[in-house]
């Protein structure tokens, strides 16, 4: 796939969260193929701290308008500086990189995405595909309070949502592996996105049920070409590049200890 050294405008700034923003990003020209699950490296302007491109993943991909959507957790004085944008603002990226989620395998299959924290944020591009494909999407997420929830007007527009927040403040109490859907329902397949303790747990789900399982991982991506080698991962066939040959896996390809 082609990939872009773009100037890509401002179009809207919005605060779904005190710890994140969301910005959507649109550019003359329509914008070029992207698949669920890849990411964009992001140079940010004004932070002498930040020498390097910061890894973020695609949030949604809204053709009617063009636009591309990133959402970011504040995190440090680079992702703080990209909070400070404006609209008419120009945001240079290099996407789209890496490999997406897995393909609709056949239609009506019913498919399990999980998230957590900011790890839902490809999940909401993933589901839509998903649901365009003949596919039936369900999302479990994750996360430590009502208040950290994010989009979730979004994704319940897209197909059933489940959640779990470690308070109780809404849906079930707990972790998303204690859910009592994964007692009831069975699944085709699932894909997943956070905090690596949660793929791990769930990972073991998926193993302990014999379901097929993918997830997307969040190491430290600097270049997203494969030559910084900042972002290796042990697997199976040897120490590989995530940004390059990820950052989606099987789990089985993986050498987690599960």
């Amino acid at each position: 796939m082609k990939k872009y050294v773009k100037d890509l405008m401002v179009a809207a700034v919005e605060f779904p969260h005190e710890c994140y923003v969301l910005l959507k990003l649109t550019d003359s020209e329509p914008l070029p193929e992207m698949l669920p699950g890849q990411f964009v490296e992001v140079k940010v302007e004004g932070s002498p701290k930040t020498f390097l491109r910061r890894p973020i993943s695609i949030n949604y991909v809204d053709r009617e308008n063009n636009q591309l959507w990133l959402l970011i957790k504040k995190v440090g004085e680079g992702t703080q500086k990209l909070a400070e944008l404006k609209v008419g603002d120009k945001l240079n990226l290099v996407f789209p990189l890496g490999n997406g989620f897995s393909s609709v395998q056949e239609k009506g299959e019913k498919v399990l995405l999980v998230g957590g924290g900011v790890g839902v944020a490809p999940l909401l591009d993933y589901g839509k595909y998903l649901k365009d494909n003949g596919a039936s999407p369900v999302f479990l997420l994750g996360a430590r309070s009502k208040s950290d929830l994010l989009e979730q007007a979004l994704f319940k527009a897209i197909a059933p949502v489940y959640v779990t927040t470690e308070d109780g403040s809404e849906g079930e109490k707990g972790f998303v592996t204690q859910h009592t859907l994964l007692e009831k329902e069975r699944f085709d397949r699932i894909s997943v996105c956070g905090p690596k303790p949660m793929m791990m747990s769930v990972a073991r789900y998926a193993k302990a049920t014999g379901t097929p399982c993918e997830v997307s991982l969040e190491n430290m991506m600097a270049c997203g070409l494969g030559a910084c080698l900042c972002c290796v991962e042990k697997t199976v066939k040897g120490n590989v590049c995530v940004c390059k040959e990820g950052p989606v896996f099987d789990i089985n390809d993986l050498t987690w200890n599960i």
